[in-house]
């Protein structure tokens, strides 16, 4: 029970590894605030966890909203009183999302706008939302979610990329902020995990894909007291695609 008492907000966690992670959570003790744009999706995977006996609340949020955002950490503080874990996990590319195949230079700048709001912005709102709240605990971990794409590049999504090195920026800083109050910061950047069929054709040293309970393993490790003295630090878990030459 790593996790007995704590609380976390997980975006994007009305499916994928944003459910999973919150679902495991809970049953290590924890209490979950589940957010999520989808706001029907949000509520019954909520409801699902509650009706195994945990604490869960779902929550619709747009993370591109600051107000929204920072509406959704007083209702967590008002539920939970406290908030121990922040997991940033809402994001994907626009181009997929959005069935766009145009080259960069020729996408529509609305695509580019919401790949670096939702993928970048969306975890600065929820970062400086709960900031503040876990200096006053003197304790928490800002848990953002990366990708080996901000490290190697992509010609086929840029904003994408951009935004997840970001991430890693982001991740660093806001270690800088928190580390003389105790608050921790760390970033897990996944190679293909097996979240939707088409991540099977992403080669890797290990020749598959990470199944999704392989990733939020790493997270909840990042996120325990067991991983007390990281921070700062970015973590692939890649199967070995950044050793160097996959084709």
């Amino acid at each position: 029970m790593r996790f007995q008492n704590k609380v976390a907000i997980i975006t994007g966690a009305a499916s994928g590894m944003g459910l999973l992670t919150a679902q495991k959570f809970v049953a290590e003790g924890g209490k979950a605030v589940l957010t999520d744009i989808d706001a029907g999706a949000v509520e019954m995977a909520a409801a699902e966890i509650r009706r195994g006996g945990g604490e869960a609340l779902g929550l619709q949020v747009d993370v591109r909203d600051y107000n929204q955002v920072r509406d959704a950490v007083s209702r967590a503080i008002e539920k939970f009183d406290r908030v121990d874990v922040m997991h940033n996990c809402a994001g994907g590319s626009s181009t997929r999302i959005f069935g766009r195949k145009e080259p960069f230079h020729e996408l529509p700048i609305e695509v580019i706008d919401w790949g670096l709001d939702v993928n970048l912005k969306g975890a600065v709102y929820f970062s400086h939302a709960v900031l503040g709240v876990m200096i006053r605990q003197k304790s928490g971990v800002i848990l953002n979610m990366g990708s080996v794409t901000g490290l190697e590049g992509g010609a086929g999504a840029v904003d994408y990329s951009t935004a997840k090195s970001g991430i890693i920026g982001l991740t660093k800083s806001l270690a800088l902020c928190g580390a003389p109050h105790g608050v921790r910061a760390c970033c897990v950047s996944p190679g293909p995990v097996m979240t939707r069929p088409g991540m099977a054709n992403m080669k890797t040293r290990l020749g598959r894909a990470a199944e999704p309970w392989e990733v939020v393993e790493l997270i909840l490790y990042l996120c325990s007291d067991k991983a007390a003295f990281i921070t700062g630090s970015n973590h692939l878990i890649d199967g070995g695609r950044l050793c160097g030459g996959m084709d």
